[in-house]
């Protein structure tokens, strides 16, 4: 069992009993761990010792959180969609297929492809020369499934495995390797109306979040939620295309389509890098039991 399992089978176990607030080494037991193992290794995948965890998991914080994204994304002319936003300190610029290319369907281009392990579990990747055209995490499945979804989108492009490269727009994203001196940038086909909830969901700072009601006003249709929710579903770059970020309106975490236990995930992730109170938690997680 890798770590990532092990901490998608807390986040399962906290989740299920967050009104009780699950002691330290009630969770270690349910894994089978010693309370110092499970804290040790749930401290140096996420930053936060599992406490501070199950703060993140609290319905009132993601309702302040709401409160606070009022602002971000009220009036769709704000948002810059025309351009990129800071994410994990590198910036991501998205570029939608033309009309022309899309009808193509692929003719000419070189798509390379692997999977790869991430702070999420393992992941399948592609990427053309313009940028990252799929990321998706693999739910237990082989990556066939993956690889013949990408077919299937680009059906004349020529695709082929490439580990190397990959794997090194892989440690871009997760910041693993030095900072890029580029952009990133994804390489995605949608509708209009995909493409722009794309870009707003890409306004989005870290460790932020906004419900859909928000994303569809600033996208410049505000009864569209559902149609929004739908775009947002259908986001062929998981991850950096944060649509973890966004919430329901009453500060519910809802569904993902990568898994509930993977959206508590990358939001502890996140708050632990991007809230500020990771380092002296994770300096004392070696001696700090609750």
């Amino acid at each position: 069992m890798t770590d990532y399992e092990r901490i998608e089978k807390a986040i399962f176990y906290i989740s299920a009993h967050l009104h009780s607030q699950p002691r330290l080494d009630e969770i270690a037991a349910h894994l089978h761990l010693s309370p110092f193992h499970f804290q040790r290794m749930f401290c140096r995948w996420a930053g936060v010792t599992p406490k501070r965890f199950l703060q993140v998991l609290t319905l009132e914080r993601a309702k302040q959180l709401l409160r606070e994204s009022k602002s971000l994304l009220e009036v769709s002319n704000s948002l810059g969609l025309s351009s990129g936003s800071r994410l994990y300190d590198h910036f991501v610029q998205l570029e939608a297929v033309t009309p022309g290319e899309y009808k193509k369907e692929g003719v000419g281009l070189s798509i390379g492809y692997g999977v790869h392990n991430t702070p999420f579990g393992p992941a399948f990747i592609a990427i053309t020369p313009r940028g990252i055209c799929k990321f998706s995490f693999l739910q237990g499945e082989a990556m066939g499934a993956h690889l013949a979804d990408l077919c299937k989108k680009w059906p004349y492009a020529v695709v082929h495995e490439e580990q190397q490269a990959t794997l090194e727009v892989l440690d871009g994203m997760f910041g693993v390797a030095k900072k890029p001196n580029k952009p990133i940038s994804l390489h995605v086909a949608g509708t209009n109306f995909q493409v722009s909830v794309w870009k707003a969901l890409l306004q989005i700072p870290p460790a932020a979040v906004v419900s859909y009601s928000q994303i569809a006003k600033a996208v410049g249709r505000p009864s569209a939620a559902r149609a929004v929710g739908t775009a947002i579903g259908s986001n062929p770059v998981a991850f950096l295309i944060p649509c973890h970020r966004v919430i329901q309106q009453g500060g519910k975490l809802g569904g993902y389509y990568w898994g509930e236990a993977r959206k508590h995930a990358i939001h502890a992730w996140e708050s632990a890098r991007y809230e500020g109170f990771a380092p002296e938690e994770a300096a004392q997680a070696e001696h700090s039991l609750f």
